[in-house]
Formats: C-alpha cells, structure tokens, sequence
C-alpha cells in the first residue's frame, strides 16, 4: 500500500491550500489494480483480460453478481513511490500487438500516476491469446467493440 503525507491550509475563500494540516492518504493496492483495469480496457486491440480460465471463472461470477470485476489479468506491487503493474490481455485479431501493448503501458502510466502520484516503474504484459472474430470461447462473454 502507498502512504502519501499531505498537509493543507484553510484560506479566507473555504479553499484548502497545501500547507497547515497534517495526514496520511493510504492508497490500497486493489484501488491501483482497478485504474491499471480500466486503462487496460481502454487500449485498442484489448479483447479481454485474464487467462480463459479466469475469464471463464469471473464471467460465471459476474453473471451472479451483476458486476464486471475490471481487476480480472490485474496484479501490482505498490510501494510507497512507486509500483508495478503486470496484466494478462487477450488482443483482437488483426491490431499490431507492438502497437497495443504501447497503448496498454501509456495509458496504465498516464492514469496510475495522475490518479495516485505514484511513479510507474514497470508495466509487465503478458499476451495470452489472439481473439479471432466469430471464434467466441464463452457465450457469456460479449465481444467489445471498436
């Protein structure tokens, strides 16, 4: 977990400016997992996330739990600077993997560490399989579209 000290003052206008008041902001490593998540999500050529077993698994579980569980492929080291990433993707037919594993690290980078002001030290990507259209493993499984 990251442990950011902070301080804040109270200015004449209710704003809090950074200063006068002392804390502790703690950062759960699952908070970062759901940014990676989410911004692995994002890239272009992401089909899924996960290996098809967990894939399968999570996809059962959703169905009864009626959510989408966005830290499915998803595992970090956080520190109290910094932390590292290492997801697990399934990428569509016909996108550059190059292109979409850069994608993946840009936008695991750029949300992590705007969000948390954690540095990145290393987005790790694992390319599990190559999703081709029509060849669904899962009916509960939607593919995305892009």
């Amino acid at each position: 977990m990251a442990v950011k000290e902070a301080s804040s003052t109270t200015m004449s206008n209710g704003h809090h400016g950074h200063h006068d008041v002392k804390g502790t902001t703690t950062i759960a490593d699952s908070v970062v997992a759901s940014i990676a998540g989410i911004a692995t999500r994002d890239a272009t050529g992401v089909y899924a996330m996960g290996s098809s077993f967990s894939r399968t698994l999570g996809a059962a579980r959703d169905m009864m739990a009626r959510s989408d569980d966005v830290t499915r492929g998803v595992r970090v080291e956080v520190g109290e600077k910094q932390t590292a990433v290492d997801v697990g993707v399934v990428v569509e037919y016909g996108y550059p993997i190059t292109r979409t594993s850069d994608d993946i690290r840009t936008g695991i980078v750029d949300a992590v560490e705007s969000m948390t002001g954690l540095e990145v030290a290393e987005v790790n990507i694992d390319v599990l399989d190559v999703h081709l259209p029509g060849s669904d493993d899962s009916e509960s499984e939607s593919p995305r579209a892009r």
